[in-house]
């Protein structure tokens, strides 16, 4: 197996339980990278959030990509410029802010590298998210947002159990007309129906002229599951739900035990 290029998750993946990347992993990270394979940072978080890692990697320059939103933005990594996007549009914000208000659950939505909530009481995972992903919080009211604004993703947050008992109160065809992916017990994140990291994954390798068989994946979570199973090589954390793992051809250590340097190390630095 020749691997070409290498999808890694972030939250729960490439950074470990104190959001760092350890210096294991960035230096097989590094071996991968003098081996000429491409590294793409996929993740749920926005470009500013990927940036620093980006960063750190040394992966910030006019040859490197990076997926963002859960795969509705496909970046270049050196200035965040859209190379392919696939938006939702004011309509849609208006729709999921009003029934986020009628099932009693918090909103707040992705735009303009910014994360925006109508919730006069911001909440505490609204500003917890802002803070992970170094994303400006701003407080507007549906009525003065800007209706010519795209987003790249909306999210409804709440407690944990609050959320998975009003996501049933969800209308089903809701469901047939947007992705809704759990993405973490406190946010359900909110996308089209075509968005997913696997699609972008394969966008994006398509524009390298890369196949699925020299790809690897890496993650933990149900918004990996599309891009694991895209990749001729998919790798489960030992930290992934069973379900994850199930669908992995193989299960590394966790993000605590630098399970992405040693995947990596397992099937391309040999």
């Amino acid at each position: 197996m020749s691997i070409k290029l290498i999808a890694i998750d972030l939250d729960g993946t490439l950074l470990n339980s104190h959001h760092q990347v350890t210096d294991a992993v960035k230096n097989a990270i590094q071996l991968a990278k003098e081996k000429g394979v491409h590294i793409v940072l996929a993740s749920g978080r926005p470009y500013s959030g990927i940036a620093p890692f980006l960063q750190q990697l040394e992966l910030d320059n006019s040859h490197c990509y990076c997926i963002s939103n859960n795969g509705s933005v496909i970046h270049k990594a050196h200035n965040g410029e859209h190379l392919v996007e696939d938006l939702l549009e004011f309509a849609d914000y208006q729709f999921f802010e009003s029934l986020s208000r009628e099932i009693g659950v918090h909103m707040h939505a992705l735009a303009d590298n910014s994360i925006y909530t109508a919730n006069k009481h911001i909440h505490h995972y609204t500003v917890v998210d802002a803070y992970l992903t170094n994303t400006p919080l701003i407080y507007c009211p549906v009525e003065e947002m800007d209706r010519q604004l795209s987003f790249t993703k909306l999210m409804m947050i709440d407690h944990p159990e609050v959320l998975s008992e009003r996501i049933n109160y969800i209308p089903e065809d809701t469901f047939d007309s947007y992705s809704l992916v759990r993405t973490s017990p406190y946010f359900l994140e909110i996308y089209n129906k075509t968005v997913s990291k696997g699609q972008a994954l394969k966008t994006l390798a398509d524009k390298l002229g890369i196949t699925h068989d020299k790809i690897m994946s890496i993650g933990d979570h149900n918004n990996d599951i599309q891009m694991l199973e895209y990749a001729s090589m998919s790798v489960a954390m030992g930290n992934a739900a069973e379900h994850i793992q199930k669908i992995a051809k193989f299960v590394t250590g966790t993000n605590d035990e630098d399970g992405v340097a040693t995947a990596i190390n397992k099937f391309v630095n040999v």
